[in-house]
């Protein structure tokens, strides 16, 4: 079965597992850019652990949640924006100021948008979590 957006599936995933109130989850297969968002959900303590292995299928990741999040989903079409019109999709995706974390694609990495904003940067807009 071929799949066009893994990321999609990995947090659709995630938010069903939160909402059943389980533990832990296991997705596969896991790329560089679906375990680079979970580390910044890691750091922004929306998951409490994951463990990422490696195998010939592509890798899966163990995920430990946190119970912390309220809702979590890509972003799609998945928008170039820049640094003043950053604010714009914060007041669309996030239900109110410096509650939640947009993900984006920059440059210089995978970051929220509270870091790209400190770094003066733009970027493609992946997911949203709060």
């Amino acid at each position: 079965m071929v799949t066009t957006d893994n990321l999609a599936n990995v947090l659709s995933a995630l938010n069903n597992a939160e909402a059943a109130g389980k533990n832990e989850i296991v997705i596969s297969p896991a790329s560089k850019v679906i375990v680079a968002v979970l580390k910044i959900f890691k750091i922004e303590k929306y998951i409490a652990d994951l463990n990422v292995r490696k195998d010939l299928r592509g890798g899966s990741v163990l995920i430990k949640l946190a119970k912390q999040i309220n809702k979590v989903n890509v972003i799609k079409p998945r928008f170039s924006v820049t640094l003043d019109k950053l604010e714009k999709f914060e007041k669309r995706y996030l239900p109110a100021k410096d509650f939640g974390r947009i993900i984006l694609s920059t440059p210089k990495g995978i970051m929220t948008h509270i870091e790209a904003k400190e770094k003066k940067l733009g970027g493609v807009l992946l997911a949203y979590v709060y």
